[in-house]
């Protein structure tokens, strides 16, 4: 289906979901980008406060232009399960057919890439997920070489099980599930179909992602080379945020680089 520039997000189709724990600078910066990209449009952004009782839940608390849920203490959930359990919550609210999944360090730079990935789904109405499986971007020869020593790995492990020696379980030796820094879901199928994000106590989306091909609806796969031409993601921003690497990790400098950069938006 074509479609000009911001034609698509000029309609309220989908809404959008972040999760915020404890990263109070990064979750400004990406909503600052997001009511950028939604200037003038019906989208409705999301934001679940996860119990981070800190100065970034106040702040969340003084927008008037996004949905804020706070959640109640969630100190006996694992990460990811109160992750998926506050997507959840925005899933049982939303009424529009699609839920872009955010990061709160996802930052859009380029709002066409709402464009790119409701395209997907727009064109076949079986896709039911779109995104990338590469939680960032390393330039094509190390992704090519991560594939191919992963591929070395998982056969020569299978080989040693086969023998009779001890070795650690082969693990899949190409990723399969869509992170959810951003992804696109249509919800309208995962409630049709009875499915949230958080199931059997796995990564949020992945139980629904298998359910959902079962059934025989489509997964769109982009790649990070088409996907970070939009958009940038601090990884792992909650730990360097709080100090759980070390000042020299690379993660940290990178969390410290996109707060320098972006600080004046």
């Amino acid at each position: 289906m074509a479609s000009t520039e911001n034609e698509i997000i000029d309609r309220p189709v989908f809404s959008v979901v972040l999760v915020n724990y404890k990263t109070l600078e990064l979750t400004s910066i990406c909503l600052k980008l997001l009511k950028k990209a939604f200037k003038d449009t019906a989208v409705q952004v999301w934001v679940v406060d996860n119990d981070s009782q800190d100065e970034s839940t106040k702040y969340l608390k003084a927008l008037d232009w996004i949905h804020f849920i706070e959640r109640a203490p969630v100190s006996d959930e694992s990460g990811f399960m109160a992750h998926g359990r506050a997507l959840d919550m925005v899933l049982e609210r939303v009424d529009t057919e699609y839920l872009f999944l955010l990061h709160t360090d996802t930052l859009i730079y380029d709002a066409d890439i709402f464009n790119v990935m409701l395209k997907e789904c727009m064109d076949d109405g079986k896709v039911a997920a779109v995104g990338c499986v590469d939680q960032l971007y390393r330039g094509q020869i190390r992704i090519y070489w991560r594939f191919i020593t992963r591929l070395f790995k998982h056969y020569y492990r299978r080989l040693k099980l086969k023998l009779g020696l001890k070795s650690k379980q082969p693990k899949p030796y190409f990723e399969v599930y869509l992170k959810s820094f951003c992804a696109l879901w249509n919800v309208k199928i995962m409630k049709e179909n009875g499915m949230t994000f958080m199931l059997k106590d796995r990564i949020p989306g992945y139980g629904a992602q298998d359910l959902l091909a079962e059934k025989g609806f489509k997964i769109s796969y982009l790649s990070a080379k088409k996907v970070f031409k939009y958009l940038d993601h601090v990884e792992s921003a909650t730990v360097s945020a709080q100090g759980g690497y070390g000042e020299n990790h690379r993660r940290t400098k990178k969390y410290h680089d996109i707060l320098e950069k972006m600080s004046e938006i």
